[in-house]
């Protein structure tokens, strides 16, 4: 999703366009393809806007999930993770467990699980589909 659509629907929805939250969709913009904390995220919106604050990136997080307009991630440990959506159609991810980078896959097997879910009695509602490896990056690191 492209920066100036993420502003208009702020806009749109009542959201003023502050140098802060510039800032935070600035970083989070620079990285749609890796999944950042929340630390990251505030250690490099303060390089671009040093006004920045650790509560805004919370409530600006909050109000991009809102929106429908961020992925977050929670990691085996509890951390949250984050990245902007990156696109309108339905599709699951990629992720690299050591970098955080993040590919889309445009398969689902949804299909077959409705099916089971149903031999199951059970009335699927939702679903979410998360890969986990590590990229050509990483791989090639840990190979040095």
């Amino acid at each position: 999703m492209k920066l100036e659509n993420i502003m208009d629907k702020l806009k749109s929805n009542g959201y003023k366009i502050t140098e802060q939250r510039k800032a935070i969709l600035e970083v989070l913009s620079l990285n749609h393809n890796n999944l950042i904390s929340v630390e990251y995220l505030f250690d490099e919106s303060k390089k671009i806007y040093s006004k920045t604050n650790m509560s805004t990136v919370y409530r600006n997080l909050e109000v991009l999930e809102n929106l429908n307009l961020l992925y977050k991630f929670i990691t085996d440990e509890g951390t949250a993770l984050y990245k902007l959506r990156c696109c309108d159609k339905h599709h699951h991810h990629i992720i690299c467990k050591n970098c955080g980078r993040t590919e889309i896959i445009e398969f689902c097997p949804i299909n077959t699980l409705i099916e089971l879910s149903k031999d199951k009695k059970f009335d699927l509602t939702d679903h979410k589909l998360e890969l986990y490896g590590y990229c050509i990056d990483c791989q090639n690191s840990k190979d040095k």
